[in-house]
């Protein structure tokens, strides 16, 4: 495929998630009182203090709140710097030709599918223009179809931005991909897919479906409560996930987390 980026590494492959920074043009930008600027880069701190040297970034969506083009310049200059391969995908909260057009060097990018080893990622954008729910339109499905047939031989992992199982949480479930079957009805025909990632829900998981590793990352600003029927945040800092992909499939994998809040998020909210 002429959109892969091949890079072979036949070892551990060290991966870190980062989601839902929801970041502004202005450093001081605010999301309900707390500031994502700050909450970012101390987050960041401390993946490279604690999971680095990555061999690779993932950012799954709502990356710049208000979809700017000085945010988006301004955090590809920030994960540029890195020096390792970073991928991004859109969120709802995004502006997606911002994100597309600001984010896109050598190092930071957006494609369908990359490998890595004996890895590859299918990245599928989930967002609806106008909508806070997320879908996988016959273009995104033929993405995943065709990113599945050429890495047969490859352990597969797929990210995307909205959930694609519900989260057992009443108002955030309404917002998940709304035809995941038909996402699940290719993957189960690829017995090479190994897990599944994606950000939105702005709090950690961990499981299974159908064999498969299910996993969200934490925001790197505000956390949801988990299994809240209605909108609410929860009081745990934002961190970060962490993955180790083995050579034959296995995956590791954690969270780790600021020791406190950067500044205090406002808990009463009802909405943002």
């Amino acid at each position: 495929m002429s959109d892969t980026i091949d890079i072979t590494q036949h070892r551990v492959l060290r991966v870190l998630q980062i989601t839902d920074t929801h970041l502004f043009r202005d450093r001081n930008g605010r999301l309900l009182h707390m500031n994502t600027w700050e909450s970012f880069e101390r987050t960041l701190d401390l993946a490279i203090t604690r999971h680095w040297p990555a061999d690779l970034v993932l950012t799954t969506g709502d990356l710049v709140h208000d979809g700017s083009d000085e945010g988006y310049s301004r955090l590809h200059d920030r994960l540029s710097g890195l020096g390792v391969p970073v991928y991004c995908l859109a969120g709802n909260h995004d502006t997606e030709n911002n994100l597309r057009r600001r984010l896109s060097s050598a190092k930071v990018q957006t494609v369908p599918c990359a490998r890595h080893g004996n890895w590859a990622f299918a990245f599928l954008d989930s967002t609806v223009p106008g909508s806070t729910g997320g879908h996988l339109d016959w273009r995104e499905l033929d993405h995943l179809t065709r990113c599945l047939e050429h890495n047969p031989d490859r352990h597969i992992l797929v990210c995307l931005h909205h959930q694609p199982i519900p989260m057992g949480s009443t108002w955030l479930d309404t917002m998940a991909v709304d035809n995941a079957v038909a996402m699940f009805d290719i993957i189960d025909q690829y017995p090479q897919v190994r897990g599944i990632v994606w950000g939105h829900v702005h709090q950690a998981y961990d499981g299974r479906h159908k064999g498969l590793r299910m996993l969200s990352g934490p925001s790197t600003c505000i956390q949801f409560l988990p299994g809240s029927e209605k909108f609410a945040l929860d009081t745990t800092p934002p961190g970060y996930r962490w993955l180790e992909l083995y050579p034959n499939g296995h995956i590791e994998t954690g969270v780790h987390r600021l020791r406190e809040q950067t500044t205090e998020a406002d808990v009463a909210a009802s909405g943002y």
